[in-house]
């Protein structure tokens, strides 16, 4: 990796110097354990999400960003520090990142911003680290049953306090983490919504499924009232707002995985004046970008020892985009018995490197007797050929998985052991090794 020296400059890049005196206040949201197709302007079909929507009609949609770790503690990691998650030492779920760890709360208070949290406090308990003023509101414990809603009243408090001094604020959801029990899901008929394609399909999952579509529900909500507090407080028009959907939900083949539909995400952001209404980029991003785009917003010159590039070029129109490959990873530990796996794409084409194919994967926090879900999938497979087929994809997986993703964005349809597909399955083997050994990742070792 390059070194560096960061460079304080005021005026913003990509802007006219005339803003200089005007600098963007930056306004970031963030579901949890939310899949992206469930969105309205992502083409969702269960339910509306105007709120969201409305931010995606006034600014730009990107269909192209995906997890570096589909898990909370590491993409969080990766979101504040711009390091991916062997980087920033939060490779496994809650495994603490880095001490003397640099994140967003250093680079953008260095260049005269407030920045705040309110919400869900992963990676939590590094103060020194995650240097955030806590800004009340938001429910913090993602896994409590029955949580209070949201409020406002703190973010009205932060973003209004000073006229002088803009404002970094991240607001971080607990919707729609499990349990599922927040919302009202009577707005959602079972024998109605519509299952994604690699769900095995049953009562019990579609009752459960209504329950998750109404935290999702309840996010949209969430939006709105922010937004509201944003354009009352009169900085609407001089704010960059970011809309993200997090990692995909508790299901199969979603949080936990490589597979798209843990993997993929939400990016949706709002800059009046400066970010196009109603368009949209299939601009590759990850997670690790969001910190550098925001010190380039912020007036800050680029950091060359962070891993993530700046979107701000893709965001403003030009350019189509900064990146060639997504990666990803997986390491199974504290989530049951060690399970490795890594992975990269493009726009169009997915490689899983699975590095113990020889053992069946296991996560011990969804696969157990008390889960409802999960032991409706057992009772299923007993008689459904096809739910069967499903189980066992998702258990006992081979060393490669290759896929074409615009033809099966599902990732249903294995292609690794096809010929015709063997060299450009070498070409991107050698890119993630690459990557791997740029990163310091011991593959295996990491998930011991």
């Amino acid at each position: 990796m390059k070194g560096g020296r960061y460079i304080l400059a005021f005026v913003p890049l990509g802007f006219s110097s005339a803003m200089a005196q005007q600098r963007p206040n930056i306004l970031v949201m963030i579901a949890d354990d939310m899949a992206r197709c469930e969105l309205g302007c992502y083409g969702g079909q269960n339910l509306a999400t105007p709120n969201i929507d409305r931010v995606a009609n006034e600014g730009m949609l990107m269909t192209s960003n995906f997890a570096s770790a589909a898990m909370s503690v590491p993409i969080r990691a990766s979101m504040y520090t711009g390091l991916y998650p062997v980087r920033n030492g939060s490779y496994r779920n809650h495994k603490a990142t880095y001490r003397g760890s640099r994140s967003v709360t250093h680079f953008l208070s260095e260049l005269g911003y407030r920045v705040g949290r309110t919400g869900k406090d992963h990676p939590a308990n590094q103060p020194k680290v995650y240097a955030f003023e806590k800004v009340p509101g938001f429910p913090v414990g993602c896994t409590k049953s029955h949580p209070p809603l949201a409020t406002t009243d703190g973010i009205r408090e932060f973003i209004n306090r000073s006229a002088d001094e803009p404002f970094c604020l991240f607001v971080c959801s607990i919707n729609s983490h499990m349990p599922w029990d927040a919302g009202d899901a009577s707005e959602f008929d079972p024998s109605k919504v519509i299952l994604p394609p690699n769900c095995i399909d049953n009562q019990a999952t579609r009752e459960l499924f209504c329950d998750y579509l109404a935290e999702i529900r309840l996010f949209d909500n969430e939006v709105g009232k922010v937004m509201e507090a944003l354009r009352e407080s009169g900085k609407e028009d001089n704010t960059l707002v970011i809309l993200l959907s997090e990692q995909g939900p508790r299901m199969l083949f979603g949080k936990w995985t490589c597979y798209n539909y843990g993997q993929s995400s939400a990016f949706i952001a709002r800059y009046p004046g400066h970010i196009k209404p109603g368009s949209r980029s299939d601009a590759l991003v990850q997670y690790e970008d969001i910190l550098p785009t925001l010190i380039e917003v912020a007036g800050g010159e680029r950091v060359d020892t962070l891993d993530g590039v700046s979107q701000l070029p893709v965001l403003l129109g030009k350019k189509r985009e900064v990146r060639r490959w997504a990666f990803g990873l997986h390491n199974n530990h504290p989530e049951g018995p060690a399970y490795p796996i890594r992975s990269i794409q493009d726009k169009r084409y997915k490689l899983i490197v699975n590095l113990t194919p020889e053992v069946a994967y296991t996560n011990t926090r969804m696969m157990k007797d008390k889960d409802r879900m999960w032991t409706s999938w057992l009772e299923t497979i007993k008689t459904d050929e096809h739910a069967r087929w499903l189980m066992d994809k998702y258990r006992n997986r081979p060393r490669l998985e290759f896929y074409d993703l615009e033809k099966d964005p599902w990732e249903l349809n294995n292609l690794a052991s096809q010929p015709r597909y063997a060299k450009r399955i070498r070409a991107m083997q050698n890119e993630l090794e690459l990557w791997m050994k740029e990163q310091g990742d011991r593959g295996v070792e990491m998930d011991l």
